[in-house]
């Protein structure tokens, strides 16, 4: 892959203007936060780090009209929004709930789809047939399944509570209902991951033809099980030029026409344990970083060489 296809990109071709996301709470759980497969939910979890309105408790409607009315005001070309039910497990509840919740959001006519963070295992047919629905008339239904990485122990070690099989099993399930895009979500610097564990987890999202994916960098934040890992030893973080080496790679053996929703995570200054560069200041240093691995990629004869 040379220049990779950014998601604010694709969106603003398609629609020929900024069209914004809203993060939103909806109220959800995970499995392994209520003791249905477990508690404590994954090691490197704290919604409230990465999710502005994770456990507000603000109605959704509240949550998108004040989301709109700050975007617009700061933003003179928004075409349009879409959803995003980020926090936590935003599958997990009966069916008629998620239709309550969805439609609540869906109403909306700036809001021209929505973006649903999920877990492979809560991913039912019935949920998948219901988010279906939607594409008759909101052109952007997304659903992002956290996959995390493919390695077996890694995603036991992290108490992530599912396998690699039902990853693919939910994506196959997914791509049978037609209009709805999948994003997967990887992470680089597990504890436990090599580096060819990465580039397994790439390839397995690029042959299951997936249209998009996030690759975050591993960020210790506080009031996490991993913030005791790494405060013991037991944890380390990469540096930021190992990250961006790492991503130019990957991006190099995933599909041309993939759609890259994120390349970098970040915490805020407060949460934020280690490494210091994922924070919201650093985050076009973190991508910049990443434009110069790729240029030494390109420039360099030996492509084939690890970072």
């Amino acid at each position: 892959m040379g220049k990779y296809i950014r998601f604010n990109q694709y969106l603003k071709e398609k629609y020929g203007g900024r069209i914004q996301k809203i993060s939103i709470d909806a109220g959800f759980t995970c499995p392994n936060r209520d003791g249905f497969k477990g508690h404590g939910g994954c090691t490197f979890c704290n919604n409230a780090s990465f999710s502005p309105y994770a456990m507000s408790r603000e109605t959704v409607e509240n949550q998108i009209e004040k989301s709109m009315d700050f975007y617009k005001q700061r933003f003179k070309n928004i075409k349009g929004f879409i959803a995003y039910f980020q926090a936590f497990s935003n599958t997990y509840a009966p069916v008629n709930k998620l239709k309550e919740i969805y439609d609540r959001a869906m109403e909306y006519e700036e809001i021209i789809g929505m973006s649903i963070g999920t877990r492979p295992d809560v991913a039912p047919d019935e949920a998948l047939d219901l988010i279906a629905t939607y594409t008759a008339y909101k052109p952007e239904i997304w659903i992002e399944y956290g996959l995390q990485t493919a390695n077996i122990k890694t995603l036991r070690e992290i108490n992530r509570g599912h396998g690699v099989s039902e990853f693919v099993d939910a994506v196959l399930r997914t791509k049978k209902r037609a209009g709805i895009k999948i994003c997967a979500h990887m992470i680089v610097g597990l504890p436990g991951d090599t580096f060819e564990d990465y580039v397994e987890t790439a390839k397995l999202i690029a042959a299951l033809g997936i249209e998009g994916i996030k690759i975050h960098p591993l960020h210790v934040v506080k009031n996490t099980i991993m913030e005791k890992q790494f405060y013991r030893g037991q944890i380390k973080t990469l540096t930021l030029e190992e990250y961006a080496d790492i991503v130019a790679y990957l991006l190099d053996i995933l599909p041309d026409d993939i759609i890259v929703h994120r390349l970098t995570g970040e915490a805020t200054e407060d949460e934020l344990i280690s490494p210091d560069w994922c924070t919201s200041k650093r985050k076009m240093e973190v991508l910049n970083a990443i434009d110069e691995a790729i240029k030494r990629r390109q420039s360099n004869k030996k492509l084939s060489l690890k970072p």
